[in-house]
Order: C-alpha cells, then sequence, then structure tokens
C-alpha cells in the first residue's frame, strides 16, 4: 500500500513539474484586464495602427494606459468656393490619445497654431486670421478585431468640436460619427475603408449643414521601414451640388515600433475640392 502512495505522490510532482516548466503562454494581444490605471506592458503592446495620414481612419484603439501623439507638423490647405478663396496653414495640430480600456481610447485634437487667409476673387487683399484653431474631444470603442485576432476589424468615433479658434475656426459646435473597417490582405496590403457624417457650421451665412464623407484606401508594406498610401475620398453636403473628390498619396516611413513618420498630398479631381500637402508622425509611449 505504501508504495501505491509514493508512486502517485511521485505522478503528482511530476505533472506539478511539467506545468511550471511549460506554463500557458497568453495571447500577446489578451488586455482584457488592463485598463488605463493597469498599463498593457510594453512587450505586448499591439502593433502601431495610427489614424493619419489617410483621411479614411484606422479602427485600431491605443492600448490601455498608453499615450500616444499623431501631429500634423505642417499642412497647407487651398480651397475655392464660388467666387471665395482661402488658404489655411497648420503648425502643431496635434491628436493626443490614451488608452481608456481594451477596446476604448479617448482623444483630444488641440490644434496649436493656424493661419486662414481669404479673398474674393477680383480683389488682390487677403482677409487674415492667427491664432488657436477649434479643439475636439473624441472617443473610438472597436467592436471587432481590435486584438488582430482575424482579417477584419471595425469601430465607431463620435467627436464634438469646440468653437474655440476665434476668427480662424468655424464659429460654433460641431459634430460627427466616423465608421471606419480595415481588411488585411495578402502579401502585405490593407483595405481600409469608412463612412463619416458630420454637422457643421458655416460662419458666413451662420448655419449648420450636413456633410457627407465616404473614403477607401489601400496601403502596401513594401518593407519593414516603407509602406506607401493611395487614397480616394469625396463629400458632399447640402452647401453645393454634386461631390468633390480627391486622390490622395501618402509614402510612411516606420522608424521602430512606436514612431511613423509620414508625409503627402490630395489632388483634387474638382476645382471645388480642397488641395492639401501634409507632413507628420506619429508617436506612441
Amino acid at each position: 500500500m505504501s508504495y501505491r502512495y509514493l508512486l502517485l505522490g511521485l505522478l503528482l510532482l511530476g505533472f506539478r513539474a511539467e506545468a511550471q516548466e511549460d506554463p500557458e503562454k497568453p495571447s500577446p494581444y489578451d488586455s482584457a484586464h488592463f485598463d488605463l490605471f493597469h498599463p498593457v506592458p510594453r512587450n505586448r503592446l499591439r502593433p502601431l495602427r495610427p489614424d493619419r495620414p489617410g483621411v479614411t481612419e484606422s479602427p485600431f484603439t491605443v492600448d490601455a494606459g498608453h499615450f500616444q501623439v499623431e501631429m500634423d507638423g505642417l499642412r497647407l490647405i487651398n480651397s475655392r468656393d464660388d467666387d471665395q478663396r482661402s488658404r489655411e496653414f497648420k503648425a502643431a495640430y496635434s491628436n493626443l490619445k490614451l488608452g481608456l480600456s481594451r477596446r476604448t481610447d479617448i482623444q483630444l485634437e488641440v490644434p496649436l497654431y493656424k493661419i486662414s487667409k481669404d479673398r474674393t476673387v477680383g480683389e488682390s487683399d487677403w482677409e487674415r486670421h492667427t491664432g488657436f484653431g477649434d479643439m475636439a474631444l473624441r472617443v473610438k470603442h472597436n467592436f471587432l478585431g481590435d486584438d488582430q485576432d482575424g482579417p477584419v476589424a471595425t469601430s465607431i468615433v463620435g467627436y464634438v468640436r469646440f468653437p474655440t479658434g476665434g476668427q480662424t475656426g468655424s464659429g460654433a459646435a460641431e459634430y460627427g460619427l466616423i465608421v471606419p473597417v480595415n481588411i488585411e490582405l495578402p502579401h502585405k496590403f490593407n483595405l481600409d475603408f469608412q463612412l463619416e457624417s458630420d454637422l457643421e457650421y458655416d460662419r458666413e451665412i451662420s448655419r449648420r449643414y450636413v456633410q457627407l464623407m465616404p473614403s477607401i484606401a489601400l496601403d502596401h508594406e513594401f518593407t519593414d521601414v516603407f509602406s506607401f498610401l493611395v487614397e480616394g475620398v469625396t463629400q458632399w453636403d447640402t452647401k453645393h451640388d454634386g461631390w468633390r473628390t480627391s486622390v490622395n498619396v501618402a509614402p510612411i516611413f516606420t522608424i521602430n515600433e512606436n514612431l511613423q513618420l509620414d508625409f503627402g498630398a490630395h489632388f483634387a479631381l474638382k476645382r471645388e475640392t480642397d488641395r492639401e500637402f501634409f507632413i507628420g508622425f506619429s508617436f506612441r509611449r
């Protein structure tokens, strides 16, 4: 009888030692038990997937307890609307993000400096305004694929923009809802598309208007460092007739797992569409 107990004890010790030597490894993206005050360990962070550089945003959120900044270092925008011409120069326009939970982050758009110039066709003098832009508070919640355990990811982004820009801003609060979707394709291609709906304000006519902006983007990772984005964006609103469309391109450089640089341009396909040129970066801490 004593030999049976001894044999049983040895077997139990063997199973226990095996379990200790080969513990079940958690998924590197399993952040369910992390939150703002219990950050995801840095060795288990998901890949950096910022909203920039395209109009089409990423459905992926910032890991819980971590901070991310996405900044337009410089952006130049040329616009025309009937007989009006306008130019905007933006510097250090930042989107500050903080991961709240496994699938939710909160974002604050901080437009540090803006120069806006307007004139009517036939006039030589520009009306010029400079200063701080309109701040926006945004919340993103991912419904599918945030842990990148499948080829499809989607989320919803809601925002409110506050009239903090004075003469350089819109003049009233604005609201919007964005639904981005990402599809991972073979051979390091990614397809993104989104639908955005905004309630904007026109200070010239002191009236709100609705804007719809669908977009689609395709990017390819040529190397671990270099990627390239091609994007189509079209807009419709209750102020204009028809759709205004542009094709956007942006080279992307991944410096390391926490830093990405980019620059690009928006090429207008209609005269009324904005033309844009920009350079910026994304950094995660």
